[in-house]
This record gives structure tokens, sequence and C-alpha cells, in this order.
């Protein structure tokens, strides 16, 4: 696999194609019903600033994906915590098998592989308790699942056209041509905000607009992930909605 470049130098995708685990949780799930989410779900204020996560060079988006959750979740928690570069390189190399100083072997590595490494290994020394999937295109359910938890892991097929523009939206002329789902190649964000209008998602050193008829267009996979980064500030809210004793249960059946 051959990890395209972006338009502007030193911003790399890595992405690879969804891989399909029949036994990956559904959010739907451990949604009972709640009161409707926020209108306006913003968890951006407490980051001033985000780190390239070694993105600019190699095609790790999947782990320094995860290393801005740990930072904003973390952030929220009360203390902001940031894994170094080198945990993002151990990462990479566990999870997509890249060996420093061989470019052949920088081909990016999956999302699902890289969430079971985070729940049995963990980055840096943060592990998640369990994922599970949210549908991209319920926006009642992409709300709640933000709002409980405190971003979203977003994997994306995304088009040429996403390389010209500031924000990511679909292109006037649809999803065809430049415009064509995974055109330009599969990218790794995380979602730290939702409103009527769109996402705030963080990517190479800063964030980026993302519309939701673009999430609902080009995403090919996206996950609600507990974790205790986020769980101890925000133990009342999380207990609002989401069953945790029947996500226990089930972990324990699947052991």
């Amino acid at each position: 696999m051959k990890i395209p470049t972006y338009a502007v130098a030193g911003k790399l995708l890595g992405k690879r194609a969804p891989r399909i685990d029949p036994r990956t949780f559904k959010i739907e799930k451990y949604l009972t019903p709640l009161p409707d989410p926020p209108k306006s779900i913003y968890y951006t204020s407490k980051v001033t600033d985000w780190p390239l996560y070694l993105n600019s060079t190699l095609g790790c988006c999947v782990i320094s994906a995860a290393a801005h959750m740990i930072q904003e979740w973390t952030a929220y928690a009360g203390t902001e915590q940031r894994i170094t570069d080198d945990d993002v390189l151990k990462g990479y190399e566990d999870v997509g098998g890249y060996v420093p100083g061989d470019p052949t072997t920088n081909n990016g590595c999956d999302m699902i592989t890289a969430l079971n490494y985070w729940r049995q290994t963990g980055f840096g020394g943060h592990k998640i308790y369990a994922y599970a999937s949210v549908n991209p295109r319920n926006e009642k359910e992409v709300e709640q699942a933000t709002w409980l938890f405190g971003n979203l892991f977003v994997g994306l097929a995304l088009p040429i056209s996403a390389q010209q523009t500031t924000d990511w939206e679909v292109p006037s002329e649809g999803l065809t041509g430049d415009g064509s789902p995974g055109s330009w190649g599969g990218h790794c964000v995380p979602s730290i905000s939702n409103s009527d209008k769109g996402q705030t998602d963080v990517t190479w050193g800063g964030t980026i607009w993302e519309t939701k008829g673009f999430r609902r267009s080009y995403c090919d996979e996206l996950y609600a992930i507990l974790t205790q980064d986020w769980i101890n500030a925000l133990t009342q809210q999380a207990a609002s909605g989401f069953n945790l004793a029947q996500l226990q249960a089930d972990l324990a059946a699947l052991k």
C-alpha cells in the first residue's frame, strides 16, 4: 500500500481499509433513552495546541488520532496528559508493522487492530476499557456518543477534492471524479465537537471543520470509546445513559 502525501508537504494519510470484526459491539445497544444531548457539543477549549505526532512524516494517523484523544480526554478530566512521539512510534511499529528507516514498511494501519491493541496494551500507558461502533449516518446516535464519551474515533475515505479545502465538505460535483470516496486515501481523526452543521476534527497539528454531509458521505467507520481517562471527571454523565453493566457482561462473555 502506498501512503499518498497531502497536497501540502508534511501532511500524510495512513488509514487502511476497514477491517470487519463481527464481534464489534454496536453503540445502539448501550444507549438507553436519554434526554436530548445539547444542540452544540464542544470539547475544544481546554486544549490549546495539538502536536503533529509524527503524522507529518509517517502514515501513522490512526495512532496519532489516539494520542490526540488521550490529550483531550485528560484535559477535560482535570489535567491534560500527552503521550510522546516515541509512544506514537512504538504504537505504529506494533500495530502497523513499521520498521524505522525502512520506508517500504510505512503502510499505515487499520483502526480495529489499533483499538484492540489500545485495549490490551495501551499507548503511552493509557488503556481503554472497550469500544463500540457508531452509525455515522444516524445523527442522534452520533450526537449522543460524542456527548457521553467526549470524542469519536473517525475513519474517512477522503476524496481528492479534500486536498484543496480548508473545511471538509462535499464538493459541488458530488461523489464523482475528485469527489469520489477514497480517491485520495484513508485517514483517521478524532471528532471533538458536534453541532447542527458539523463537527471539529483534529489532524496534522490543528483542527479542521467537517460538515455533516461530508461525514455521511465519506465516513467508513466510526467508534465511541470508553476509557478511564474520560470517566474520572464525568462519571455521572456517563452513568446517565451508557449501560456499563451490560457492556461489562458482554466483555466477560467474549473472553
